[in-house]
């Protein structure tokens, strides 16, 4: 047959009550005992009947272990504190920087002249003189970029002159070496041409035939 499952609520009969308390009280020890030799887990156990009578199992000492108990309750519930003030700190920073985000908005709108229609007088006077600070501001620094600019063109000007001052330098040395070449170039041309022609010169005296033809030439010349 199987058994149904058991309601778990109040018995009225005060007997059946009270046996079911001794019965479920002396499981429960039995199961803490078990726990704490199984798992060596410290384990403590305080049970009060409805007449007031305690029963109690600790695996070391109830003391020790109602102790421990206090300790690390109170860091838990410090623990919680200490959350939920960081929380409401946190709540309160999101607020705080929601109001200057809007601050901000509106303040960038009217720069950008938009919402001026709530503005007073003393309120336009002073949007005017931080557009005109801010415009002085712009200026100065664009000046300053147009300076810096200005200087670095200049600087990049000065090296394209030496550059090309030694370029100019380095083209006059070829040209110079190029016309020693040429000189002695001519030179040896020269010599040559000089030695070709006195290669036809005869050294000594001149052969018989050739002096007497020269003598009649003479001759015939007078």
């Amino acid at each position: 047959m199987v058994r149904g499952k058991t309601q778990v609520r109040r018995i009225e009969n005060d007997m059946s009550r009270q046996v079911t308390f001794s019965k479920r009280r002396s499981g429960l020890l039995k199961k803490a005992f078990e726990l704490s030799v199984l798992c060596d887990a410290e384990v403590g156990i305080i049970v009060f009947s409805q007449r007031g009578k305690l029963s109690e199992f600790s695996s070391s000492s109830m003391q020790r272990t109602i102790e421990r108990y206090k300790s690390r309750a109170k860091a838990t519930n410090i623990n919680h504190s200490s959350a939920e003030e960081n929380i409401e700190h946190w709540k309160q920073e999101a607020a705080n920087a929601a109001k200057m985000m809007e601050v901000l908005e509106q303040s960038r709108r009217k720069l950008m002249g938009e919402g001026l229609e709530s503005c007073s007088f003393e309120e336009l006077h002073d949007l005017e003189s931080q557009l005109q600070r801010s415009l002085t501001n712009i200026r100065e620094q664009k000046n300053n970029l147009m300076s810096e600019q200005l200087a670095q063109l200049k600087d990049q000007e000065k090296m394209l002159l030496l550059e090309n001052a030694a370029l100019h330098q380095l083209r006059k040395g070829t040209s110079l070496v190029r016309f020693g070449v040429s000189e002695r170039a001519g030179d040896v041309n020269n010599y040559s041409q000089h030695k070709e022609v006195e290669t036809d010169l005869h050294i000594g005296w001149p052969e018989r035939g050739r002096t007497q033809r020269l003598l009649q030439g003479q001759v015939a010349t007078l």
